[in-house]
């Protein structure tokens, strides 16, 4: 059986709209606050999203104490909440994570696949030099967080 191959191209409306497509938001809110409320927020885009899980990333925060309703810790299709006293922590996974991904070539993976209606495999080019970019991001705006006493949420 033949399976066709995809690869997601962000400019086009109908891969955007593929549930395989997955990007998420990272908040800085106050736990303690009576009434929610985003501060500041950081887009986590769809490349970004996937080299995350890809290059491990999501798998080495999770060793940080994620408080979330399926506690599940950060996971896909989920949102968690991290104290500001843990966001130290996450800088310093974040740095080790720069320094695996630095040097890697770009390459494609599988986002995933189906075999009804017909076999299709979901792929996308991940750029390591995009993915450091934004875990540089992710770094500083968890800083800037932690500064104004802020926790952070992750949607994804």
């Amino acid at each position: 059986m033949t399976v066709r191959h995809i690869l997601i191209d962000e400019e086009n409306l109908q891969h955007r709209e593929l549930p395989i497509y997955r990007a998420g938001t990272v908040g800085s809110v106050k736990l303690s606050d009576s009434e929610y409320k985003v501060y500041d927020s950081l887009e986590i885009d769809a490349q970004s999203y996937a080299a995350l899980f890809h290059y491990g990333v999501i798998e080495a925060l999770n060793a940080l104490p994620f408080i979330s309703e399926s506690n599940n810790g950060l996971d896909s299709w989920d949102e968690v909440f991290l104290a500001s006293a843990n966001i130290g922590a996450m800088r310093g996974i974040i740095d080790n994570c720069i320094e695996t991904i630095g040097g890697k070539s770009p390459e494609r993976i599988m986002l995933g696949w189906q075999d009804d209606p017909e076999r299709i495999a979901y792929w996308r080019e991940i750029d390591p030099a995009k993915t450091l970019d934004f875990l540089r991001q992710l770094r500083d705006f968890a800083a800037r967080a932690a500064e104004k006493g802020c926790d952070l949420e992750f949607i994804l």
